[in-house]
């Protein structure tokens, strides 16, 4: 869950921008059969299992990606400190197109979508030379296999941490799982949840979500109105959220324990 470029000081709005520490969380991730790799390019840390070892190919992808967005934020400086949608710009690239489409549903800064943007876009395009994919982007996941998946669910101190897992089905592939957290790591949240996960065909959408969904729950009694919320921003497949003890989960989903 950590950002791929520095958010802005929202002024009296809280926000936690912890140096990433070693993602020790990776080391528990074992997809058989499949070659794994980081690839790390700037603030871009990124985990990935194919069927071949394609660093170059993948390194190529992210440093397109990332001069996309960095030159559309040169232009156009609200794209990267805004906290609210931005109109869209049919001139834009397509990877900023994704993200202003994402944050524009979830009514959230286009940056929110950033992480799950970028996996999506690495993943889709190694999909033409690896007919597997598993690209995680700081706790943002591009996922498509030939075999169920499963997803640990980290929450920082709550006793569900590393307890749960999401398993997803390949009928769902290719698919994106995203996470956001007011108490782990730098995303910034407006709310209190220790995780928001949400599952999406669309990686930038989900990583949207999360955002838009955990800024939401203020309080317990928030977790039972996430499943409508949810349907309000559309095409989301359902998700989970923690805080502390307690835990919400909504539509077609499976969890399982660790």
């Amino acid at each position: 869950m950590c950002s791929e470029f520095c958010y802005p000081d929202p002024g009296n709005k809280k926000q936690r921008l912890l140096s990433c520490k070693k993602r020790t969380y990776r080391d528990r991730h074992n997809p058989h059969g499949l070659s794994s790799f980081n690839i790390v390019v700037e603030e871009t840390d990124l985990w990935i299992s194919a069927q071949a070892y394609l660093e170059r190919e993948a390194t190529e992808i992210v440093l397109d990606m990332r001069h996309q967005i960095k030159s559309y934020i040169y232009l156009h400086p609200e794209f990267l400190s805004s906290l609210v949608p931005v109109k869209p710009d049919c001139h834009a690239p397509d990877v900023v197109k994704e993200m202003i489409d994402a944050s524009t549903r979830a009514n959230v800064g286009p940056m929110a979508s950033v992480a799950g943007a970028i996996a999506q876009g690495v993943g889709r395009a190694l999909l033409g030379v690896s007919e597997e994919i598993i690209v995680e982007n700081g706790g943002d996941i591009f996922l498509s296999t030939y075999r169920p998946a499963t997803v640990s669910v980290f929450a920082g101190s709550s006793p569900f941490s590393g307890k749960l897992a999401l398993v997803i089905p390949t009928r769902q592939m290719p698919v994106g799982v995203c996470s956001s957290s007011a108490t782990v790591g730098h995303s910034l949240s407006m709310g209190i949840t220790d995780v928001t996960c949400v599952i999406s065909k669309d990686t930038a959408l989900a990583d949207a979500a999360a955002t838009a969904l955990g800024n939401r729950v203020r309080c317990l009694a928030d977790l039972a109105h996430l499943g409508r919320w949810a349907d309000e921003i559309g095409d989301i497949i359902g998700g989970v959220v923690i805080v502390r003890g307690h835990m919400a989960a909504w539509g077609d989903i499976e969890l399982s324990e660790v």
